[in-house]
């Protein structure tokens, strides 16, 4: 049962990031580098024998970020200058910064000033992201990554290095997507509120050494017995699944997630890498190409509100939960598309609006309490 001490041990290491970060520098010896959301090509920081740490905010009080961001900016941002203006990431070497939405556009120079004792470099990734114009510019921005990376590192990145990372983080992806099965077939175990502190641990550590846990998490779970759980499975969808006090909900509620579609989740590893292409750059931009109903990508077809009727059917789910970041406009933009698609399949759907600095969850606590009985 050592597996469960692992999950134990991961679940402290996400919900103290702070510690993790430093103490995974310890461990290792290696630097780290900053990763804003999302999409961030960690391999090239990886190659360069630094570890990539997930900037995904977190609680905090606002007292600085509003000089640089207004109130209706997502908590996310909000909540990563206002760490920035603190101090807090001065331990980082730089930060990457993708440019998705106009408040990350903001962000770019914004951290400049925040953060000025640490370089930034700002990431963006093409609209027509499948043709082959698309992919060569990926491809390019992805080489001006390592080389801004590496004037700033004072180091020569190679292409071995970045292959060999690569494969470290396919890895990691196949870890994952077993573990997003396994922890499925066991909600009583992988409850909920462990669930996303187990996906969120990864951001903090080595990407080789999180895997070896994950891969005995998922040994462990596979000898495991079928679960006979009897609560709510639901299919969840959004940028991420906190605060952490709403997950506590849904467990007090019996409320398992079957499948995710989070970018904080299984968008970072449900593409897998084309076998057919040999360039580790290619291979990369062909990640970005092969991602499909994903929010932050442009997608004429509209295929997520079909992709998560699929999982409905494919994981037995009883409905789909929305966790709308407030705010976040890729997010609220899709919402619409989808919801008459569901809605149409008369698939339940409860919609919950999110924001990381929540200190009352009373009227989320109702509403899945009702979701939940409505299903009964």
């Amino acid at each position: 049962m050592s597996y469960l001490n692992t999950i134990e041990q991961l679940c402290d290491a996400a919900l103290h990031p702070g510690k993790t970060i430093l103490a995974t520098r310890e461990e290792t010896g290696k630097d780290l580098v900053g990763c804003f959301p999302l999409h961030t090509p960690e391999e090239i920081v990886y190659a360069a024998g630094c570890v990539p740490v997930g900037m995904w905010g977190g609680r905090t009080e606002i007292q600085l970020a509003d000089k640089y961001l207004q109130s209706f900016c997502c908590s996310i941002m909000r909540t990563n200058v206002e760490l920035a203006m603190k101090g807090t990431y001065d331990m980082l070497k730089a930060v990457i910064i993708p440019t998705f939405c106009d408040t990350m556009k903001c962000i770019v120079e914004n951290m400049k000033l925040a953060m000025p004792k640490v370089p930034t470099i700002a990431m963006a990734y093409p609209q027509h992201r499948t043709l082959s114009a698309g992919v060569e510019y990926t491809v390019s921005e992805i080489k001006r990554v390592r080389h801004q990376l590496e004037l700033i590192l004072g180091k020569i990145i190679t292409e071995r290095q970045i292959e060999e990372a690569f494969a470290v983080y396919e890895e990691y992806r196949q870890a994952m997507r077993r573990f997003t099965e396994t922890s499925a077939e066991h909600p009583d175990i992988i409850t909920a509120r462990k669930r996303h502190l187990l996906i969120k641990a990864g951001q903090f550590m080595d990407k080789a050494i999180y895997t070896r846990m994950i891969k005995e998490i998922n040994r462990g779970l596979e000898d495991e017995l079928p679960s006979g759980f009897q609560g709510t499975r639901v299919v969840v969808t959004g940028l991420l699944a906190e605060p952490i006090e709403m997950l506590e909900i849904f467990d007090e509620n019996h409320v398992a997630i079957g499948a995710d579609d989070l970018s904080l989740g299984s968008r970072l590893w449900r593409t897998p890498a084309r076998e057919d292409v040999t360039d580790v750059f290619q291979k990369m931009a062909w990640r970005v190409a092969d991602q499909k109903g994903d929010t932050f990508f442009y997608d004429s077809e509209k295929k997520k509100g079909q992709m998560l009727l699929d999982l409905v059917k494919e994981k037995k789910a009883d409905g789909i939960i929305v966790l709308m970041m407030k705010f976040c406009d890729p997010e609220e933009y899709d919402y619409p598309i989808y919801k008459e698609e569901v809605e149409s399949a008369s698939v339940p759907m409860l919609y919950l609006e999110i924001d990381q600095q929540l200190t009352s969850f009373e009227q989320i606590r109702t509403r899945v309490q009702s979701f939940t009985e409505m299903l009964l």
